[in-house]
């Protein structure tokens, strides 16, 4: 949610300011998001909010506020792909005629840009983000073996420290279940927003 909920304004914004400031920010950050690995992200954020400035607690899972960082570095890992997406999506609709025949007829910038535009943009988007959804099922591990969260992915790499295979094999099961529905999630999500696919 973290990662759409940034990812998707900011390529909408980009869109529609191509080459401003604010596409540049959009680009820096994409670049940024896609070089930095995760645990040094989780790191340096440990460094500056926990130990330098003492806003946020580095480690554990006592209250929401442990959480703050960690949806923060698993959520930074998918929003390059997202925004990217978002942008080229955007500028590709924002083209089309159907777009100028809207604009024309009188309709709102608003509407528009959310009613016509994004809805269409966003259908690859969801695509994405589910397949993302499954790539930071095995992010996590990472994420939270560096806040010390014992979740799944802390139990993960316990267990493969340990060759306790039974558990392994468990967790990728239950990993592979959580895949398989958001994919399904993302086809039913399309198929809402675009009635073209309930027929494919």
């Amino acid at each position: 949610l973290f990662a759409l909920l940034t990812a998707v304004p900011l390529g909408v914004v980009a869109a529609i300011r191509p080459n401003s400031l604010i596409d540049r920010v959009a680009l820096f950050l994409s670049v940024a998001g896609q070089a930095m690995p995760s645990f040094w992200f989780g790191l340096i954020l440990i460094v500056v909010f926990a130990i330098q400035l003492g806003l946020l607690p580095p480690s554990g899972a006592a209250t929401w506020r442990h959480f703050i960082m960690p949806t923060i570095v698993l959520g930074y890992y998918a929003m390059p792909a997202i925004m990217r997406l978002t942008r080229a999506g955007m500028l590709d609709v924002l083209g089309s005629d159907y777009i100028r025949t809207a604009r024309a007829k009188g309709a709102g910038e608003t509407r528009v840009l959310f009613k016509h535009a994004l809805r269409n943009a966003i259908i690859p988007v969801v695509s994405l983000a589910a397949v993302q959804m499954g790539f930071m099922l095995g992010g996590s591990i990472v994420v939270e073996s560096v806040f010390a969260l014992h979740g799944a992915g802390y139990l993960a790499w316990e267990s493969i420290a340990r060759n306790d295979l039974p558990t392994v094999q468990a967790l990728i099961l239950v990993f592979s279940m959580f895949y398989i529905v958001f994919t399904f999630l993302a086809d039913v999500l399309n198929a809402w927003l675009d009635p073209r696919m309930r027929s494919a």
